[in-house]
């Protein structure tokens, strides 16, 4: 059996999509580590999967999943994966899968009840970590308006631990455009603000609708012209001495509120 050293043409070429301007070319990105890579291969996305010559045996279900749906499965030495790797401590798996990319158009059509919004997220951790909370939840997309990070980021597609591929994921360049889109469909767009009109602990009747949470990013929140276009603006009660709330914690919070009042509501309950 062939093991690819770091010199390997197809390992150099793999090694390049960690750069976004080869991804968006090739329309494919490198998945790392074993949680992300089962995603792949369940969601069919993967198209081919590597593994570390030692670890053939550990990751023995990935290989024979990926060989009974037909996929290639590559052996990598211990200088090509530290080559291909971005994590402290290589995890020694690792797919090649295609762009997971949907249109604004595609989700509305599935008249969702539940969207996670983020406003020009920049960081790839907390973006991955957001992406993980609104497939916890059950929300049907995560849409990423304005000048974001990209989601096939490796460290984003780490922390979202595979759930990149069980949420779609829409990519909108015009803000307002996009927000309108999604308010024109019937869903309510709901923003985060610390100085907001309506409280989370008395937002259940609102919650009960079709709604879109809204999150500005790390750095600078919420822009007021952006915050403005929303149809509430909604504070998350503070009770202890903390100033603020991080991205990951706020869409953590909120999603949770929304689900709460989903799973009470008939669908949830039964009735």
């Amino acid at each position: 059996m062939e093991v690819l050293s770091e010199r390997s043409s197809r390992v150099v070429s793999y090694a390049k999509l960690h750069r976004t301007s080869v991804r968006r070319s090739e329309g494919r990105f490198l998945v790392e580590g074993a949680n992300a890579v089962e995603s792949a291969l369940a969601t069919r996305r993967a198209q081919r999967i590597l593994v570390r010559e030692g670890d053939i045996e550990r990751f023995a279900a990935l290989v024979d999943s990926a060989r009974t749906s037909g996929l290639p499965v590559e052996i990598l030495s211990e200088r090509a994966v530290a080559k291909l790797t971005e994590a402290t401590t290589a995890p020694g798996v690792f797919a090649i899968s295609a762009l997971l990319d949907r249109s604004l158009q595609d989700v509305l059509d599935m008249s969702p009840g539940l969207l996670a919004v983020a406003v020009e997220p920049r960081e790839p951790g907390n973006l991955g970590t957001l992406i993980r909370c609104a497939d916890a939840m059950g929300a049907e997309a995560v849409i990423l308006l304005g000048d974001s990070v990209d989601p096939h980021n490796g460290k984003c597609v780490r922390s979202s631990a595979g759930s990149v591929f069980h949420v779609p994921i829409v990519r909108e360049r015009e803000v307002a455009a996009g927000l309108a889109t999604i308010r024109a469909a019937g869903i309510s767009v709901l923003a985060t603000a610390a100085d907001g009109e309506l409280s989370l602990d008395d937002a259940d009747d609102v919650l009960a609708g079709r709604c879109a949470w809204m999150f500005g990013n790390e750095a600078h929140g919420l822009d007021d012209a952006v915050a403005g276009r929303a149809d509430h603006r909604v504070s998350i009660p503070i009770r202890g001495r903390a100033e603020s709330l991080n991205l990951a914690a706020a869409a953590a919070i909120c999603l949770y509120a929304s689900a709460r009042v989903r799973a009470s509501g008939p669908a949830g309950d039964g009735r």
